[in-house]
This record gives C-alpha cells, sequence and structure tokens, in this order.
C-alpha cells in the first residue's frame, strides 16, 4: 500500500467564494484556540483554520489563540506561519495567508479570564451580533478542567460549544469524575469530544457502503463475515510526546478514543435517519453490548529503545503496542471475532479496516488450483486521506486448466469528480463542531460504556513483550487472531 500522501487539493483562488455547499449558512464564529502553541496546533489545527477561512464550507471566522507563551501578536503569528509553512498539505498563497493572520489576534493565559473574554468581544463586535463561540480545547486531559473554569469565569459560555481532545479520562472513575465537572458548565447538546479518525472520508464512506448497497447490508452479520480487522500501526515515536504517553499508553491514546470509535461505525445496526442523535444511539447501542475485555485475549508490547527515551521510566511498563480481540454479543455479530491492533515505530504506518467473509465450500474445485490459497474475500477500507477501498475475490487465472489467483477492485476519492470537496478530518470536525453536528463525536454515555468494558484489562494488564522497532509486534499476535492471519503486511499492493 502506498504511504499517505500529502493532498493535492489546491487553495481556492483570492477573492473566489462560490455558493456552499451546505443547505444552510453558517453563523460566524469566534474560535478559541487554546493550546495554540502546542504539537496539535502546529500540525493540524493552525493550518485546518488558514485553509478553512478561505474555504467556501466555512462562515466568517476570527480566532482568539492562547496558551502558556508570553508571546505577542506579531510572535505568535510567525509562529503559525512557520508551523502552516512546514505541515500544511496546501500552502496558502500570500494574499490568502495576510488574510487569515489579519483574522488572529493571541492572548497569553497568564493574563487571565479577563484578557480572554475582552479578546471573544472585540473579535465578535467585528462579526456582528450573530457571532457564536467555538472552544477548542488542544490541552492535554489533566488541563481541561483548568480551561473550564477559565471559561466559566471568563462568561464565555452562553451560544458557545467546547471540542475537547482525548483521551477523555482513563479510567471509568475518571470519565464520570470529568463529564460531571463539564456537565456543571456546559450541557451535553455543547460538548464535542473529538476522534479525528471519524472524520475522514473513508470512515464515513462505511456508513455509505453499507447502507446505500443492496450489495452489502444483506451479508453485513454474522452469517457471512468471518472477522473483521481494525489496524493502524505507526511508523512514529513518541514525537516528544513521552510525559502524555507514559501516562496513557497505546491502550488509553488509540484504542479507546478512536479504533472502537471506528469500529461502532463498522458493526453498527442501521440508524433510523443519517441524523447525529440516531447515529450515536447506534454506536451506544454497540459499546453496551460489547463484552468486557478479556486481559487473555490482549498482548501488550514495548518497543526495544522506549525506556531509554528521554521521560520515559527505565523500568516502565508502558505499552507502546497493542493487539486485542472484542467480542460484540448482539444478533448480528454474536461469535464473529474483532481484532484491533495499534502501535508505535512499527513496519508501516498504515490505517485499514477489513472485513473478511466467510470461505466457500472448495470441493469442486480440484487440489492445486489454488482455492482459499490466499485468505478468504475481503473488503478494505484505507483510512488514510486518499479514502480508498478494495474488494478482493478469486477468479480464474487466464490459460488451460482451473486455476485460481486474486483479483480486486478498487476505488480511491482521488478518482472522484468531487476530490476537491474532501476536507482534512480536523477541517470536517471543527466545520462539524460549528455546526452543532454530532454524528462523529463521542456521547457522555458511549465513553463511559467503553471505559466499563475495559476494566479488566486496565485492573490487570498482562506484562508488556518487547518488540524491534520497524516489525508488526510481538510474536504472540499470531497466536491471538489463529487460525486466521493479519492483514498486514498485504499480500498486494493498491493500484496508483
Amino acid at each position: 500500500m502506498a504511504p499517505d500522501k500529502p493532498s493535492s487539493i489546491a487553495y481556492p483562488a483570492p477573492g473566489s467564494r462560490p455558493l456552499r455547499h451546505d443547505n444552510e449558512a453558517l453563523p460566524p464564529h469566534v474560535i478559541v484556540l487554546f493550546g495554540a502553541t502546542g504539537d496539535l496546533a502546529k500540525r493540524k489545527l493552525l493550518p485546518g483554520l488558514a485553509y478553512l477561512e478561505q474555504s467556501t464550507f466555512s462562515p466568517d471566522i476570527r480566532v482568539v489563540a492562547t496558551s502558556l507563551e508570553d508571546f505577542t501578536d506579531e510572535q505568535f503569528l510567525k509562529h503559525a506561519k512557520e508551523a502552516i509553512d512546514q505541515f500544511a498539505s496546501r500552502k496558502p498563497t500570500d494574499e490568502q495567508w495576510a488574510s487569515f493572520a489579519s483574522k488572529v489576534h493571541y492572548v497569553p493565559q497568564s493574563a487571565g479570564p479577563q484578557a480572554l473574554a475582552a479578546a471573544v468581544a472585540a473579535a465578535e463586535a467585528e462579526l456582528g451580533a450573530d457571532a457564536r463561540r467555538l472552544h477548542y480545547l488542544s490541552v492535554p486531559p489533566k488541563a481541561a478542567q483548568s480551561v473550564i473554569t477559565m471559561l466559566k469565569d471568563a462568561d464565555l459560555v452562553k451560544r458557545a460549544k467546547v471540542v475537547m481532545e482525548k483521551p477523555f479520562g482513563t479510567d471509568l472513575e475518571s470519565a464520570v469524575l470529568l463529564n460531571a465537572f463539564v456537565h456543571k458548565t456546559f450541557k451535553e447538546s455543547q460538548i464535542f469530544r473529538i476522534d479525528h479518525f471519524l472524520g475522514k472520508e473513508a470512515a464515513q464512506n462505511i456508513l455509505a457502503f453499507r447502507f446505500a448497497n443492496g450489495l452489502f447490508e444483506p451479508i453485513w452479520n454474522r452469517n457471512f463475515i468471518d472477522h473483521i480487522q481494525i489496524d493502524i500501526p505507526e511508523k512514529l515515536g513518541l514525537d516528544q510526546r513521552a510525559n502524555f504517553y507514559e501516562s496513557t499508553g497505546a491502550f488509553k491514546d488509540m484504542v479507546v478514543t478512536h479504533l472502537f470509535q471506528v469500529m461502532a461505525f463498522v458493526v453498527m445496526e442501521p440508524p433510523t435517519a443519517l441524523e447525529p442523535r440516531a447515529i450515536s444511539e447506534e454506536k451506544n447501542k454497540v459499546f453496551r453490548s460489547m463484552l468486557p475485555i478479556n486481559p487473555a485475549e490482549v498482548v501488550r508490547g514495548q518497543y526495544q529503545g522506549y525506556r531509554d527515551e528521554v521521560g520515559v521510566a527505565p523500568d516502565s511498563e508502558t505499552e507502546t503496542f497493542i493487539a486485542l480481540k472484542v467480542g460484540i454479543d448482539n444478533w448480528r455479530w454474536a461469535g464473529v471475532p474483532i481484532y484491533l491492533r495499534t502501535g508505535k515505530k512499527m513496519a508501516e504506518g498504515q490505517r485499514i479496516i477489513s472485513i473478511a467473509f466467510k470461505e466457500a465450500p472448495r470441493t469442486m474445485f480440484p487440489a492445486g488450483s489454488g482455492v482459499g490459497s490466499q485468505g478468504p474475500d475481503h473488503l478494505t477500507f484505507d483510512l488514510a486521506d486518499e479514502s480508498k477501498v478494495s474488494l478482493s475475490f478469486y477468479g480464474k487465472r487466464p490459460g488451460p486448466g482451473m486455476r485460481l489467483q486474486k483479483l480486486s477492485m478498487q476505488f480511491s476519492t482521488e478518482e472522484s469528480g468531487a476530490a476537491a470537496d474532501v476536507l482534512e478530518a480536523y477541517e470536517r470536525l471543527i466545520l462539524d463542531a460549528m455546526r452543532g453536528d454530532h454524528t462523529l463525536f463521542t456521547t457522555a454515555e458511549g465513553i463511559e460504556s467503553l471505559w466499563e468494558r475495559s476494566a479488566p484489562l486496565l485492573e490487570d494488564p498482562p506484562i508488556v513483550k518487547m518488540y524491534p522497532v520497524g516489525t508488526w509486534g510481538p510474536n504472540a499476535i499470531h497466536q491471538l487472531i489463529a487460525p486466521n492471519a493479519w492483514r498486514l503486511p498485504f499480500e498486494r499492493v493498491w493500484r496508483e
């Protein structure tokens, strides 16, 4: 599979603002970005906001950035320009950068709630009486409560929505306490717990494939599907996040907040409508139907050299890799294993969902025909930015005799005439939050259900097994999935 590539989508031409694609125009928004000098802001949020400001999708916005650094506006804009130049996949022109920069103001967090309130009031004065507020908490989980308190003290709760980064709690008790604390200030309808994996086109394409096609929905159950894999290995290491990672590990950082959310899209029942409340309810039903995680069906790993990283304890038992087997105890999925895997410093960086179908009887095919030799038929979703989908199956190899080979049909959004409309995950989710659309966000009930099902693993985690950098994890992963096999590494490559 080809590695992720920067998107080729261009910025809109300067001065060009065609009709919006949405049914209703959004009111203008003041976006208050907490943690504006942090790593996530640098890599994703500042480039995303700069693109949204010029796009036809976004309303008129102003950005009030705040963080611990005592920057002036000029110093922060220099920092933001360097971040966008380095990480944006779609570079703004000088004119477009100037337009975005004119709408950004920086307030040091040390200036206090009154200074923040004054900056928001000034931005709202420019936007008019209809202005709304979107508070984005790009801060560590332990800092979330102090930010919520600051927003309350600054009287910035009215007409506001708040986006909260993962992980939301570290176990059931902490998640319940955090939900209770946030609910003292914000209603559940105002809260958006973000999972950027669900903002990807391919993740949403799962809903379209399942529910819009008579080809797939009738066979989307335990009678036809043998097992499911959600596999998100990463080549990256800690990337200067040792303090954060030591207190979370791969399970809390990736599985609860990302892989379980993607899993819910794959296995949920048809919602009554493609609207936020109906979809959230079906996702929550999935989480309630999950069997408690069995520690005996979990492989925890740690890459060799992790304990030598700066900020890591020399005897650390934090996992940088995890693979686990999950069961959904409902009528549709009972008995179908779901395998999840993710880790740091692995052989490749991939994001795939693989649906393995049950194999057909082979008795009619002669010995040596090749039927079943390359595993079962698969439907594969690639969650990379190109948003690819592949259906693999057996077909006859040209020539005499009955010799079979694996074939595939593939599709990429790059081939679509609407490729220019693709938003990156954070851009899409920021836009959805402004719209008040909870479809791709997690509810308080959902996150608490997941921590409850995770309790056996958190209370009795298996020991970590070492794995070499650049591999697919500890050898025990093969016993976990037997008699099946992991799809990665692929037996074939994606067509360009």
